[in-house]
C-alpha cells in the first residue's frame, strides 16, 4: 500500500513539473518576443529624438 502512494506522488510531481515547464517556456517566449519588438521600435524611432 505504501509503494502505491509513492507511485501516485511521483506521477503528480512529474505532471506538475511538465506543466510548470510549459508555463515557464511560454512566458519566456512571450517576454522575448515583446523585448525584440520594443527594441526594434526604439531603433526605428531613434532619428525622431531631439535633445
Amino acid at each position: 500500500m505504501n509503494m502505491e502512494r509513492v507511485y501516485k506522488t511521483m506521477g503528480r510531481a512529474g505532471a506538475g513539473s511538465i506543466a510548470a515547464g510549459i508555463i515557464i517556456a511560454t512566458v519566456g517566449l512571450t517576454v522575448g518576443i515583446v523585448s525584440i519588438v520594443t527594441g526594434a521600435l526604439l531603433l526605428k524611432r531613434k532619428s525622431e529624438i531631439e535633445f
